[in-house]
């Protein structure tokens, strides 16, 4: 029998399985941390630094201002606990996961690892893994330097360095030992991933297997699409034997979900057995574009009615929203979207754009103004300013008290 669940109820259990809904803890240490990764099981890497670097802002989202050091220390330190992968896409997972995506260096081994430019380009990839050997982690300026100098009778240029490192980083033969700043220091796998790890053999049908039953426990509730996103796996046909074998398990239920649909008709979808079923959520937080609640933008739209794209690459006069806009969670639904961006010179937070969803609640602007206002003392900064653009914008700039300014583009309502 296929349970059928109210929307309402599928958005909580997504929530509740995420870490939403729960108290945010008092004081943040490196378990709150590591609490918080092991219910995502990863963490999107994304560059952009408008407001904060991407990797940091899910773990704000769930348990409030914390300092980023604790994250960097469990990711980028020369022996991390957690480390990159391609797993989404560039992301952070646990180093004892390490074994179960080495199907997907292996895939990319097999499309990179022999097309023209890694055949025109051994000798390099030789020098590269000769270099990590003989000087331990590098940044790839610090080679750089060598090959220009010709040290090694070669010579190659920084983009050549650069894209060697990283076809070595996604075959698995080189690990990301730290950064500095945003800056990688490449090292050979054996110096960076535990031995259990790298000894450690998953067969590909097992992994997937694993990584769909980790997606079903950090999803809730989920269809197959978005399961196979979780973790970008292209295998459909395995992504559908691993969830028969969980639901033969008993581990997943089918259940139909109000208003999901697949051509025209209710969309299969399952419940993990210990997804939690909350009555109501307690919430309010600022989400990264890359936060597993929306970066799905289908199961963001089937979740939330949030129809969501990020505007960087569109032009600024046809942008909706703004440049980088961040979705908002109140309690069990996406209620708005913000513009932000942290001026470290001027010491401010501003809000250069600010718009409602349909139905966001009466108390929305209050307690959008406090969680800005809890951003801003994470990043440093000592006050709020709205710019006049969008719907939200005057009732945001009330419930702060705060000053206006001219958005940069000069748009306003």
């Amino acid at each position: 029998m296929t349970t059928t669940l109210r929307r309402a109820d599928a958005r909580r259990i997504a929530l509740a399985a995420q870490g939403f809904g729960r108290p945010r803890p008092e004081t943040v240490g490196t378990r709150q941390i590591t609490g918080a990764l092991h219910r995502m099981r990863i963490l999107q890497i994304d560059s952009v630094n408008v407001f904060s670097r991407s990797h940091y802002m899910p773990l704000f989202a769930r348990v409030g201002a914390y300092d980023t050091a604790l994250l960097d220390k469990v990711a980028f330190s020369p022996r991390p606990k957690w480390v990159e992968s391609w797993a989404h896409v560039a992301s952070l997972v646990a180093a004892e996961d390490w074994p179960l995506l080495q199907f997907r260096r292996d895939d990319m081994r097999r499309k990179y690892g022999h097309d023209a430019w890694a055949e025109a380009n051994q000798p390099l990839l030789q020098w590269l893994r000769d270099e990590l050997a003989d000087r331990g982690p590098l940044r790839p300026a610090e080679i750089d330097h060598d090959a220009r100098s010709g040290s090694r009778g070669s010579w190659w240029g920084w983009d050549d360095v650069k894209n060697g490192l990283e076809r070595l980083w996604l075959f698995g033969e080189v690990a990301i030992a730290g950064r500095r700043g945003f800056e990688r220091r490449y090292a050979l796998t054996s110096d960076v991933l535990p031995a259990a790890a790298l000894d450690r053999v998953v067969p590909r049908t097992e992994a997937i297997a694993e990584l769909v039953r980790r997606a079903a426990l950090a999803y809730g509730v989920a269809t197959a699409a978005d399961l196979a996103d979780y973790w970008r796996i292209r295998d459909r046909p395995a992504v559908i034997a691993a969830i028969h074998d969980l639901v033969d398990a008993g581990e997943l239920l089918p259940v139909h979900v109000e208003g999901w649909q697949v051509g025209g008709r209710p969309a299969k979808a399952w419940l993990h057995r210990d997804a939690a079923r909350p009555r109501r959520i307690g919430a309010t937080a600022i989400l990264t574009p890359f936060d597993p609640v929306v970066w799905f933008r289908d199961r963001a739209e089937r979740l939330f009615d949030f129809d969501y794209r990020i505007e960087i690459y569109t032009p600024a006069p046809q942008r909706r929203f703004g440049y980088y806009s961040l979705p908002v969670l109140v309690d069990d639904d996406i209620v708005g979207r913000l513009d932000l961006k942290a001026d470290r010179a001027a010491g401010a937070l501003r809000v250069q754009s600010a718009w409602w969803e349909p139905g966001a609640p009466a108390d929305a602007a209050a307690r959008v103004a406090d969680e800005l206002r809890v951003a801003a003392r994470w990043q440093g900064l000592e006050h709020v300013t709205v710019a006049r653009w969008g719907d939200a914008a005057d009732a945001i700039a009330g419930a702060l008290g705060s000053t206006r300014h001219e958005h940069p583009d000069g748009r306003r309502n």
